[in-house]
């Protein structure tokens, strides 16, 4: 007989039920480990899965005291940290607020944050660890990466097209040819496209009359030949320019000056022409810079700092375009505070947490039992097959309690030992998680998080080859 109707002798016959089906979930929906991969495409390794209210006294004082102060306010905070109040370690959950407040002010860029007061958007990044950014020509390299990660180049761009074939047309209609901001940003910084009978047939304009009337732009007057900008305006042969041309003009330049004007002058007025008025730059594990510098390395850096924030030519300086915010563990003001006195920021913006409620500073504290009940219930619920009409099934508040006592209220290790009591629970068969349960596991040792397995971040850095990275969208 043909193997096409041939049937094996042994069948299928019955579907066994999905490991956390019994809890109607579809998989454990807690991370495995305490890292934080913003580009992870996993929900509950980058971040995105995220509870707002365990937050929302962090939050406020953020919006009130940053978002909310109209840039062009010469005295807005211009530096800024969030700082642990308790030598909790790590996993207090700051990355996965800078994510999420990241993508929060992107999303409308500042506007509905700042009642149309601030046009802002934002940037996250890390330093490298193992002491490999110790200078500020490093940190300026790793920013640079960053806002080239973020697209935001390519929005201003897109921004800055738009606006100059509007007056160029006199009109605004062509836009109703695009279905979304995504479409217009990728089409509007795409050669090809740029060059093609499509865009023809939406509006005639030549890309050098587009370039010369984006040069009128009060903010983008004097910029230099090499800038790619001009290039675009005045070389007939040229395409128009994108990000991969600012990552070559950015690594043509020297270390040093060169590339901080770029950074603190020049990207500045180009950020200005497209129309915002200011930026969030959010430094994660700042720490890892401080942690490997000598005395005098410290001291180097934190006096660079001072001069693209308040006293240097740079246009950042005089205007406060950048608002800085540095994410410290508890003992960093310690390691810092000789440098930061010498160079005299401390006169500025204290590093001292035991000021009287300072505007520049927010505290993380430690969550609480509430907190810890409110985390594990918002992860179960990112993974539910139906209601259950319990929202922390299958644990009880009482086993939720424990965990957090156990894990010393720190979020990253609340998160990894509900992963490990979860999945003993559905090896064992135990349909509700209670403390007896968890004390039962607890004595096998089979749910202890020790604090030297979080790693040294809970968050995670890759290093971008920026002109590798523009070779391969070319």
């Amino acid at each position: 007989m043909s193997k096409l109707l041939k049937k094996a002798t042994s069948s299928i016959d019955v579907i066994p039920q999905g490991k956390f089906e019994r809890y109607l979930l579809n998989e454990n929906p807690f991370p495995s480990q305490a890292i934080l991969n913003k580009d992870s495409t996993e929900r509950k390794f980058n971040g995105s899965i995220y509870e707002p209210e365990i937050r929302s006294v962090e939050w406020e004082k953020m919006l009130t005291n940053f978002i909310k102060v109209p840039q062009n306010d010469l005295n807005h905070q211009r530096l800024g940290f969030i700082l642990d109040s308790s030598y909790i370690g790590r996993g207090n959950g700051k990355t996965a607020f800078l994510l999420n407040l990241t993508k929060k002010i992107n999303e409308e860029y500042c506007l509905d944050l700042s009642d149309n007061v601030n046009k802002c958007f934002a940037i996250y990044f890390q330093p490298e660890s193992g002491g490999k950014t110790k200078s500020f020509d490093n940190f300026v390299d790793i920013l640079f990466t960053a806002i080239i990660d973020s697209n935001i180049i390519s929005n201003a761009l897109a921004i800055l097209r738009i606006e100059a074939i509007s007056t160029l047309l006199n009109s605004s209609t062509f836009l109703e040819s695009f279905t979304d901001e995504n479409e217009i940003v990728a089409k509007f910084n795409n050669k090809d496209w740029f060059s093609s009978k499509e865009r023809n047939e939406i509006f005639e304009c030549s890309k050098t009359d587009i370039g010369k009337q984006i040069l009128k732009n009060s903010h983008l007057q004097g910029i230099s030949s090499d800038f790619p900008l001009y290039k675009e305006a005045h070389l007939v042969l040229t395409s128009i320019v994108t990000q991969k041309e600012f990552i070559e003009y950015f690594n043509s330049l020297k270390k040093g000056k060169d590339r901080m004007d770029f950074i603190f002058t020049d990207l500045v007025n180009v950020f200005l022409a497209a129309g915002f008025n200011g930026a969030y730059l959010f430094v994660d594990d700042f720490e890892r810079i401080p942690d490997h510098q000598s005395a005098i390395q410290k001291k180097d850096f934190v006096t660079q700092l001072r001069t693209i924030l308040y006293d240097g030519l740079y246009l950042n300086s005089k205007i406060g375009f950048y608002n800085i915010i540095l994410a410290l563990h508890a003992g960093v003001p310690r390691i810092l505070q000789d440098a930061w006195g010498l160079s005299g920021l401390e006169q500025r913006v204290s590093l001292n947490p035991s000021i009287d409620n300072p505007r520049h500073m927010i505290l993380f504290d430690k969550i609480n039992e509430v907190h810890a009940i409110m985390l594990i219930q918002k992860y179960l619920s990112e993974y539910r097959t139906s209601d259950s009409g319990k929202p922390l099934s299958p644990f009880t508040e009482g086993a939720v309690r424990q965990i957090g006592l156990t894990a010393e209220f720190n979020a990253a290790k609340i998160l990894q030992m509900a992963y490990n009591i979860i999945e003993n629970a559905a090896n064992d068969g135990i349909e509700e998680i209670d403390e007896p349960y968890i004390g039962s596991l607890t004595k096998q040792g089979a749910i202890n998080i020790q604090s030297d397995t979080l790693p040294d971040s809970i968050s995670t850095t890759k290093t971008v080859d920026l002109l590798n990275k523009s070779n391969q969208t070319d």
